[in-house]
């Protein structure tokens, strides 16, 4: 079905906030942002000292008891000193907590030694992935000296996302640190270096995390002959013995590296019920100059990163039991790669739903703060040099030979996707779009993953930028491609996170949780909404009297 003759619909509020929304329709936002308010969201704020009640408009589903734990920059600058990047300021924690029908919120900084050093010192001390820290000025100049040749100092700014492992839950950047952190006060228990148990240099922000509590994550590591290789990780599940979870982890399989010293940026993975989906993209981090220039001239990491305008996309596949690395070359022309919506097995096909970007730049060098925090005219040109974003749907065939060399090895009849054996024995993938339109994302992808993960789905639920603002929630079907979208002017979510209704009978049988800045509001300049995941409609909002600063990633926790 061709996405732009697709049905689509704009959820339609039964509260005040009725005649706020915007119609639109194909997922593609029309509202203009001439005010800027988007500029409170990259602003700093001060944590709470304690939990403050949220108004609450609407009835919450009984059913709806727990938190809502988000993570993003709460902290911009240091003193005089400015974080330059969307993923530099000091990690704050977020929680909501909903407990029969009544809402509080809260907020800590994480006590990092990023963040308590920086505040003991009144300077940045570590440096982050956009900013470089320097020595102490204070110093003399032998001191100086010294101190740059230290060697790396890796942050442990713990901003992107919170987990379970076991009983416990963590924090994470992309480093090999992450933070344990009580979920119910929200303090900072201890900085754990996956170092000390797994031979990897650092772990995404998106493990994925099975049923009985499993954890698989994918790391870069030196292989064989110190070239560089990708490990998938494994966390075992809650131990009977109360011993901890991380001491027990193991390298499940090694991907090998197309660079021996230029590992690809790795942000998310895929896992269906009995395979690993790894795509490898032409974003390189120079192993070398990280290594090298970082201690000597003042590197940080994004001036570490170049990209292969040669190689194109890889995808890369491995058995899950036992973990065995499977050797097809499926390529595909260029694009980049952050987040995986899901993807599944069928009929000897692995089906890979994901979120692109096209062509080999850079999307983080778009995310500076002085790009976002730029007025919206500006905002939108630098947005029409950027990549443009699509969603696309590629399949992996498992039996590679199962047509002659130049024909379609895809027989799934519910797609336009291809794949071709070629005669220099690599197999070219061709995609299905399943969103397009300029400068407009669907991005931060959630499903019932609970229920779906690494199974055939049909609903995939996202933030939706507009030239990088967030500003709207969208839901996909990935079948039909039809689309459904809650916005209003002026206001800006946050990654929609699904929860179940435990009643549940079809898989969009639950709802929505977004964190809403509307930073024009006389009062009440953010809130937490609650949607009918069915039709986004709004079910409930609980408003409080503090803005919040833009969050990454998230989690609920019943």
């Amino acid at each position: 079905m061709d996405f732009f003759k697709a049905q689509n619909h704009r959820a339609s509020e039964p509260f005040q906030h009725t005649q706020l929304s915007h119609a639109y329709s194909n997922m593609v936002s029309c509202i203009e942002h001439p005010a800027g308010g988007y500029k409170k969201i990259f602003e700093s704020c001060e944590e709470l000292a304690e939990p403050i009640p949220a108004h609450v408009t609407g009835v919450i589903p009984a059913w709806l008891n727990g938190s809502l734990l988000r993570l993003g920059p709460g902290l911009f600058e240091i003193g005089d000193e400015p974080f330059y990047h969307l993923f530099d300021g000091q990690a704050l924690m977020h929680k909501f907590d909903l407990k029969n029908g009544k809402v509080t919120y809260y907020r800590r900084f994480l006590r990092t030694d990023a963040y308590v050093r920086a505040m003991t010192e009144k300077r940045i001390v570590i440096t982050e992935f956009g900013t470089t820290a320097y020595p102490d000025p204070c110093k003399n100049i032998f001191s100086r000296f010294f101190t740059y040749f230290q060697g790396i100092e890796v942050t442990d700014n713990c901003l992107v996302n919170v987990y379970p492992i076991g009983e416990d839950f963590y924090a994470c950047t992309e480093t090999n640190f992450i933070t344990k952190v009580n979920p119910d006060t929200l303090e900072t228990v201890k900085k754990v270096d996956l170092c000390n148990y797994l031979s990897i240099n650092g772990a995404t922000a998106h493990p994925h995390i099975e049923q009985d509590g499993t954890v698989y994550n994918i790391g870069n590591c030196f292989g064989k002959n110190m070239s560089l290789a990708y490990n998938i990780i494994k966390i075992p599940p809650a131990q009977k013995d109360k011993s901890d979870p991380i001491e027990k982890s193991k390298v499940v399989v090694q991907f090998p590296s197309s660079e021996r010293f230029k590992p690809s940026y790795v942000h998310s993975f895929g896992k269906t019920e009995n395979y690993f989906v790894f795509i490898e993209t032409p974003i390189k981090i120079n192993l070398l100059k990280f290594l090298s220039l970082w201690s000597i001239m003042g590197t940080n990491y994004m001036d570490c990163f170049e990209t292969n305008d040669k190689m194109g996309t890889w995808f890369h596949l491995a058995t899950k039991h036992p973990g065995e690395y499977i050797d097809y070359k499926f390529r595909t022309s260029t694009f980049s790669v952050f987040h995986h919506i899901n993807c599944y097995e069928d009929q000897g096909f692995i089906v890979v739903d994901l979120c692109t970007w096209k062509g080999y730049d850079f999307v983080y060098n778009y995310l500076y703060l002085a790009n976002l925090k730029q007025n919206w005219e500006e905002v939108k040109k630098a947005a029409m040099r950027a990549p443009q974003p699509e969603v696309r749907r590629y399949v992996l065939p498992l039996d590679i030979y199962r047509e002659e060399p130049g024909k379609n090895l895809i027989s799934l009849p519910y797609t336009t996707a291809t794949a071709v054996l070629r005669s220099d024995g690599t197999i070219w993938l061709e995609p299905e779009v399943l969103f397009s339109a300029p400068r407009q994302a669907f991005e931060f992808p959630q499903i019932n993953y609970s229920k779906y993960s690494g199974k055939d789905y049909t609903f995939a639920y996202g933030l939706g930028l507009n030239h990088f603002i967030p500003d709207r929630i969208c839901k996909l079907n990935v079948k039909s491609k039809e689309t459904w979208v809650w916005d209003e002017p002026d206001s800006y979510p946050s990654e929609p996170l699904f929860v179940q209704n435990p009643d549940a009978q079809n898989e969009d049988d639950g709802v929505l949780l977004t964190i809403v800045v509307n930073p024009g509001a006389s009062k009440h300049p953010a809130y937490l909404l609650i949607l009918n995941a069915r039709d986004l409609t709004e079910i409930a909002r609980a408003e409080v009297d503090v803005i919040i600063p833009v969050t990454l990633h998230g989690m609920y926790k019943a």
